[in-house]
């Protein structure tokens, strides 16, 4: 990249890894387009962006799921700049249950916003860095999207079609060497999602140790803008559970189910079926970090809880 500044678009940038992504591009002096459903929020994270030093900020409230809306968010984006030079992918959302219990529109809200939605910013994308020669698109996977966990079958679908996704652009436009495709797979983060979610599990989610911040993440992503070759998983946990779930599919499948809710819930909130904010923005929990507490104690806790007995929804 070069020292001038560079124009920035960034999805999911309301809350969580694309509010720290718009915030750290900000801080290095980028031009920052922010697009999320709410504009509520988005116009304060262009505050944030002033304050930490962007060139500009450009506020485009849109869902990626809707492609014509989509569309005229690229549009815009290159009536005010003439170019883009780099695209983070990173809105998302989430909902727990198993696969039946999960109502069929939270389901495919799920899918809309998060496969749906990355293959609708590329269809608008990749045309303008094709024509420009040069720029990224990096799509922000999940773990999840290499593994498989119970109770949060449309996240982890979503998430195994974003890694197939990169990989399909990756052969498609290998043709142009300054054009590049890429993707990053986070492992827990601290970020509002997990409390946001879609729930029908009867317990609030929350990121599985080691749990990384928003910021950490961020700076990861902007180091694979930069440069594109360096690895897509962001923790080695992450290959450490890739490795058990691939080469020891028989010990994986026979202990995950009993371990993730202890690791990836807080058995002591118990939630009513909810559908988060799949289908409809909930602005007023949009913010940089979700303060899910300590991992370690929490695990430890709904270990007590597990052995006391009082681990049952109140539903």
């Amino acid at each position: 990249m070069s020292t001038d500044p560079q124009v920035l678009l960034v999805t999911g940038a309301s809350s969580g890894i694309g509010r720290a992504t718009a915030l750290r591009a900000a801080a290095a002096g980028d031009h920052v387009v922010l697009v999320a459903r709410g504009e509520v929020s988005l116009k304060e994270v262009a505050d944030e962006c002033e304050l930490a030093g962007a060139a500009s900020t450009t506020v485009l409230p849109t869902d990626v799921g809707d492609d014509a809306a989509v569309e005229r968010c690229i549009a815009e984006t290159l009536e005010r700049f003439g170019r883009i030079d780099a695209v983070v992918n990173a809105a998302g959302v989430v909902a727990y249950g198993r696969t039946e219990e999960v109502p069929a529109p939270v389901f495919d809200g799920v899918l809309r916003t998060n496969l749906l939605g990355s293959a609708n910013i590329a269809r608008h994308v990749l045309p303008v860095l094709r024509r420009q020669g040069r720029g990224t698109l990096l799509l922000v996977g999940s773990v999840v999207g290499h593994v498989n966990v119970p109770s949060m079958s449309p996240y982890v679908v979503s998430k195994w079609g974003v890694r197939s996704l990169a990989r399909q652009l990756v052969l498609e436009n290998r043709d142009l060497d300054d054009v590049h495709i890429g993707y990053v797979a986070p492992g827990g983060v601290d970020t509002p999602i997990y409390q946001q979610a879609g729930n029908y599990a009867g317990f609030v989610g929350r990121p599985p140790p080691p749990v990384a911040s928003p910021e950490r993440i961020a700076r990861q992503i902007l180091n694979r803008i930069e440069h594109p070759w360096l690895r897509a998983q962001l923790t080695l946990t992450n290959d450490v559970l890739r490795f058990g779930f691939s080469a020891l599919p028989w010990v994986y499948d026979r202990i995950v189910g009993p371990i993730f809710p202890v690791g990836a819930t807080d058995l002591g909130r118990p939630v009513e079926p909810t559908e988060g904010n799949v289908l409809v923005s909930q602005e007023t929990g949009n913010a940089l970090t979700g303060d899910p507490g300590n991992a370690l104690v929490g695990i430890a806790r709904n270990l007590a809880r597990r052995v006391t007995g009082g681990d049952q929804p109140r539903h």
